[in-house]
């Protein structure tokens, strides 16, 4: 189970309050920090401007790929380990807004985590160290620390110890 925030809505559905839940010039400065992190070539510079402007917390050495889109409304919720690889075009989402409720958690990222191209990263998710994401994936629960995940959704394909036994035998 994800760890979330959850807060009811009524007499309409939750996205259609979120100036309530957000300040509107706080989402205007997120979007134009994070579209030009998007472009930038510069993996220090995109750090930088993550660190700087979002509040986020993003460890030594991690790379954000081309396109990489972090929560437009929370950023400061998502923290990314030492020496991580998050994939071309990945979301990585803070927040979640559905019809009767929104819910908030934070996405933590260990160290040393590869996260493949084209991922989402639902709120509240955990990727422990070590671990590896596959392209293409719906991460919508934890990931086990030095875990080989993927799909959509998310399934564990080997486990930190079936990693290691594969290992020994190449």
């Amino acid at each position: 189970m994800r760890k979330t925030d959850r807060y009811k809505v009524k007499d309409a559905n939750s996205l259609w309050r979120i100036y309530k839940t957000v300040p509107f010039l706080k989402v205007v400065k997120n979007f134009i920090v994070i579209q030009i992190a998007r472009y930038t070539p510069f993996l220090s510079v995109k750090n930088w401007l993550y660190r700087t402007f979002l509040r986020m917390d993003v460890g030594k050495q991690t790379s954000f790929a081309l396109m990489v889109m972090p929560d437009i409304m929370f950023p400061e919720r998502i923290k990314v380990g030492n020496n991580s690889i998050i994939g071309y075009n990945t979301t990585l989402l803070a927040h979640e807004y559905l019809i009767e409720e929104y819910r908030i958690g934070d996405v933590i990222i260990g160290d040393n985590v590869l996260v493949g191209a084209n991922t989402t990263i639902l709120p509240g998710v955990t990727i422990g160290d070590n671990a590896v994401v596959s392209a293409a994936s719906l991460v919508h629960k934890n990931v086990p620390p030095g875990a080989f995940v993927g799909g959509n959704p998310m399934k564990i394909i080997y486990t930190k110890e079936e990693m290691e036994a594969r290992a020994e035998k190449s």
